[in-house]
């Protein structure tokens, strides 16, 4: 029988709660939900989600911030998080995926596209941990050439060690905005998908010389 997925939906509107929380059930998923990015981290404290849904836009902890947590976690770090957001321009969708967000859906959704959303990324993470497993990392090859400034460089190797985009801002004397422009650029430069393919990326070597 296979095991029942879990989700963490965190939302600090009611009314998407219920009608999500509702549909991913009758799928067969095990779903706990939070108003917002601290009850999230309670909840996880108690509860390994397979998959994170997460708003970003929330009282007292918004989703920026809960997503850099989570990645600053190694025990949580792997899990893959789904963005919901009412914002929808380019340069938010750039920032949640550069903050570490692996899909980023714009509000109102079709709830199909939802569960096909939350599959796809169960069954990526699903084979990533699986050739972990065995011994047979994945390595990211890169169909085009990259030559990145010494500023991205040493962004990607502080992103490759873990830290939030905060804490290279305060590391490097600059502005979050900054950090997160240059993130931008390097997903642009590699076509990469977000921040943790460009973390595996630096960690494979694959930035040429220090």
């Amino acid at each position: 029988m296979e095991i029942q997925k879990k989700l963490l939906l965190v939302d600090d509107d009611p009314n998407l709660i219920l009608l999500v929380k509702d549909y991913l059930e009758f799928r067969g998923y095990d779903v706990k939900t939070a108003g917002n990015g601290y009850e999230a981290l309670e909840a996880m404290e108690d509860f390994q989600p397979d998959l994170i849904i997460c708003d970003v836009m929330m009282p007292e902890m918004d989703g920026y911030s809960f997503v850099e947590r989570i990645r600053e976690n190694s025990d949580t770090s792997w899990i893959p998080v789904m963005f919901l957001s009412a914002k929808g321009q380019s340069s938010d969708r750039v920032r949640g995926l550069t903050t570490g967000a692996d899909v980023y859906m714009v509000k109102p959704f079709e709830p199909e596209e939802l569960v096909a959303q939350v599959e796809s990324s169960l069954k990526h993470t699903e084979r990533l941990l699986q050739m972990q497993g065995g011994m047979l990392q994945p390595t990211l090859t890169l169909d085009r050439e990259v030559e990145l400034t010494p500023t991205e460089t040493r962004v990607i190797q502080l992103v490759a060690k873990g830290m939030s985009n905060r804490e290279i801002a305060a590391t490097l004397s600059v502005s979050q905005r900054t950090v997160e422009s240059h993130v931008s650029n390097m997903l642009s430069k590699t076509g990469l998908h977000n921040r943790t393919e460009l973390a595996r990326w630096a960690m494979e070597g694959s930035i040429g010389k220090r």
